[in-house]
């Protein structure tokens, strides 16, 4: 019997979030909206998200002894996150300055701060043997994400989202089940500026660098799921989209729950596209993620 449904490794970071008519070109300033200050990073957005829609959940992290910091915790306990193996001090907690246009697309700078400071040494084996299923993505380096995977117990499903996407080694190419990825992320680790304009292309030739499965996240377009059966899309729901910070994240939280619960992946993505189109109706990351009940409500 697990502890948790969902283990995620990852970051923390409190998000600064501007409003913005156009973001700005090289050398420009232009002014902004009143800043508003939220709990966010990719592996606490992961992990709120997951325990929103009803999942255990516990997450392995590291932020700051400061009021950042404070205000991460804050929100994941009142998720029903685990923080017990959220680690504290080393450096300041990590931040990301965001820009969101009226469209409700963003542009993300991330400082790491204290999610530089995971390390190899803080990746417990007994934390990664507590859950059915352990997410990770790249806001922490690269290699505690493969002592993770050097760390899995036999039959723990691993799920990643290279995000800021960078080339992966073999051993955790190998571990990925799925490699979730955007189209940004797809084309740099295919290498390939042009890969052309087909995403089942781009999921086949992701899947031949040696993932176990691959699913490439396509907006409003719903996304595209590839594994040795072939490739297939999964539909989303048409929404009125206000912001789109963390919905890559929520998306990937939600398929890590489902696949953990025994169902295939078409079905879990076509789930997570719906979580997805739930959380950019409402503005922030953390606070824009829905329950279970709020998901089964933009279906009827």
């Amino acid at each position: 019997m697990y502890d948790y449904d969902l283990l995620v490794v990852g970051s923390a970071n409190a998000d600064l979030v501007v409003g913005v008519e156009r973001r700005p070109g090289a050398g420009e300033t232009v002014l902004g909206g009143d800043l508003a200050v939220h709990p966010g990073g990719k592996g606490a957005n992961q992990a709120v998200a997951a325990a929103r829609l009803g999942a255990r959940t516990a997450l392995l992290a590291r932020v700051g002894d400061d009021g950042h910091g404070r205000l991460l915790l804050d929100s994941l306990r009142s998720a029903g996150v685990d923080t017990s193996a959220v680690l504290t001090g080393g450096a300041p907690t990590g931040v990301a300055l965001i820009t969101v246009d009226p469209s409700g697309d963003n542009s993300i700078v991330v400082s790491p701060g204290a999610n530089a400071r995971l390390t190899e040494g803080d990746v417990a084996a007994g934390v990664l043997g507590a859950a059915r299923v352990v997410s990770a993505q790249l806001e922490i380096p690269l290699e505690t994400v493969a002592a993770v995977v050097r760390g899995l117990p036999e039959g723990t499903r691993f799920v990643l989202n290279p995000s800021p996407p960078r080339p992966l080694p073999d051993e955790v190419l190998a571990a990925c089940d799925p490699l979730v990825v955007n189209e940004h992320e797809a084309r740099v680790l295919l290498g390939d500026a042009d890969p052309g304009d087909d995403p089942a292309d781009w999921a086949r030739r992701l899947l031949a660098l040696g993932p176990r499965s691959v699913v490439v996240t396509l907006g409003a377009k719903g996304a595209l799921v590839c594994d040795a059966s072939g490739a297939r899309s999964v539909p989303s729901v048409v929404v009125a989209a206000v912001d789109t910070t963390g919905a890559g994240d929520a998306f990937t939280a939600a398929l890590a729950w489902r696949l953990g619960a025994d169902e295939e992946l078409a079905e879990a993505a076509a789930y997570a596209a719906r979580v997805g189109a739930a959380a950019v109706t409402r503005r922030g990351a953390q606070e824009s993620y829905p329950t279970a009940a709020e998901v089964a409500a933009l279906d009827a």
